[in-house]
C-alpha cells in the first residue's frame, strides 16, 4: 500500500500542540496508524497481465468514482461511471479527469493497456475518511482523502499525485519493486517521475516549462513551500515551521541511512528524481519522449530484479538509451551525465 504523503511528513503534523493544530494532529495519529494497519495486511504481487489477455493497441480507459462518504470502507457509492458527464462533486471530477490523464499518456506514449497492460478498470473512491491527509494506491483502486482543511487540501487537485499513485500500480505489474530502502526509493520515483510526465503531458509542458514539483497545489497558504517533493531541486519543496524543511538529499553525498520509512523510500527517492530531471534537461523538448521512454523500458523490459538497487537501476537505463538511441547517442550520453552528477555509479 503506497501513499503520497510521506509518514515523516504525518509525523510532525501529529506532535502538533498549538490548539489552531489540534485537529490536525489527530487527524495525522490517525492517518499514520491507518498507514501501518493496510501495509500489514499489504496484498500479494500480482504478476503481469498474461500475453494472451493483452491487446495490440491500448482500449479506452474504464474509470468509476465511488464516493466514500468520510468512512474507509471501499469503494463506497457510485457517484460517476465511464463516459457519464460531470456530477456536482469537484473531487470525484478531477479525480475522473486525471485518471483519464493518466491512462492517455500511457496509452498514447508508451502502448500500455493500462495499469496492467491488460486493460484493468481504473476505480477510485473520493471523499475516504474524516480530514483524511493522504492519497493511495490500495492494490488494485485509488483512495483520496480530503485533506485537512489547515495544511493540505483536497488530494484530487493535482494531476501529479494520481498519476503517481497510478503509477504504483504499473511498477506493481512490471518489474515489482520492493518497497524497501533503495528499491522501495525507486519504487517511490518511478511513481513521481511518472505522475510529472503526466502532468507535462495533459499540459502539453516542455521539459522548460514545466514546475517537475509533486503535489504542487495541495497546501493551503498557511504552508510556507510548493509541494511535496522537487525533482529539479530535491530539499527545496518546502521550508515550514510546522512541516520542517524538505528532507530529500539530491545526490549519494547526502543519502539518508535510516529504519524508519521502509528504509526511507520518500526521502531517498530524490536522488533518482534529479537524475531523471537532468536527462531531461540536457536534452529538452518533452520529457515524456527519449528520457520518458528510457525510464519506461527500464522499468518494464524485465531486467530490474525485485531488490534493484541505485546502481542496478543506473546500469539498466545506461543499457536502455543504447539499446535504443545507440552507443554514443546524445540520450545515452545524458543518462550516463545525470547518474555521475547525483553520485550514483553505473
Amino acid at each position: 500500500m503506497c501513499s503520497i504523503v510521506p509518514p515523516y511528513m504525518l509525523r510532525k503534523l501529529a506532535v502538533q500542540n498549538e490548539p489552531r493544530l489540534q485537529a490536525v494532529a489527530q487527524a495525522a495519529k490517525e492517518s499514520l496508524l491507518h498507514l501501518k494497519n493496510l501495509q500489514a495486511v499489504r496484498s500479494a504481487p500480482l504478476p503481469p497481465a498474461p500475453p494472451s489477455a493483452r491487446q495490440s493497441k491500448p482500449g479506452p480507459p474504464n474509470r468509476t468514482i465511488y464516493d466514500a462518504e468520510s468512512g474507509q470502507t471501499l469503494p463506497g457509492r457510485l457517484l460517476r461511471k465511464e463516459g457519464e458527464p460531470a456530477v456536482a462533486d469537484v473531487a470525484a471530477d478531477e479525480a475522473y479527469d486525471a485518471l483519464g490523464d493518466t491512462h492517455r499518456l500511457y496509452a498514447d506514449i508508451y502502448g500500455r493497456d493500462s495499469i496492467d497492460d491488460a486493460g484493468l478498470a481504473l476505480d477510485a473512491s473520493v471523499h475516504y475518511g474524516r480530514l483524511y491527509d493522504n492519497a493511495f494506491w490500495d492494490g488494485s483502486q485509488m483512495v483520496f482523502g480530503d485533506g485537512d482543511g489547515e495544511i493540505f487540501q483536497r488530494f484530487t487537485k493535482s494531476v501529479s499525485v494520481i498519476g503517481h499513485e497510478l503509477t504504483h500500480g504499473v511498477t506493481q505489474y512490471s518489474a515489482n519493486l520492493a518497497y524497501r530502502n533503495q528499491a522501495g526509493a525507486l519504487n517511490e520515483s518511478m511513481s513521481d517521475v511518472f505522475g510529472v510526465l503526466v502532468e507535462q503531458y495533459a499540459k502539453k509542458q516542455s521539459t522548460q516549462e514545466a514546475s517537475w514539483l509533486i503535489g504542487e497545489g495541495l497546501f493551503t497558504d498557511q504552508v510556507q513551500g510548493a509541494a511535496l517533493r522537487s525533482m529539479k531541486a530535491p530539499g527545496t519543496a518546502y521550508d515550514d515551521d510546522v512541516l520542517g524543511k524538505d528532507p530529500q538529499p539530491d545526490s549519494m553525498d547526502a543519502y539518508v541511512k535510516t529504519s524508519a520509512d521502509n528504509g526511507g523510500v520518500h526521502i531517498n527517492s530524490g536522488i533518482p528524481n534529479r537524475a531523471f530531471y537532468l536527462v531531461a534537461s540536457e536534452l529538452g523538448g518533452n520529457a515524456w519522449e527519449s528520457p520518458g521512454q528510457i525510464w519506461y523500458q527500464s522499468l518494464t523490459g524485465g531486467s530490474l530484479p525485485a531488490t534493484s538497487t541505485f546502481g542496478k537501476f543506473a546500469k539498466v537505463t545506461a543499457a536502455t538509451a543504447t539499446e535504443v538511441f545507440g552507443e554514443g547517442s546524445k540520450e545515452h550520453d545524458a543518462v550516463m551525465k545525470a547518474w555521475e552528477t547525483v553520485k550514483v555509479k553505473v
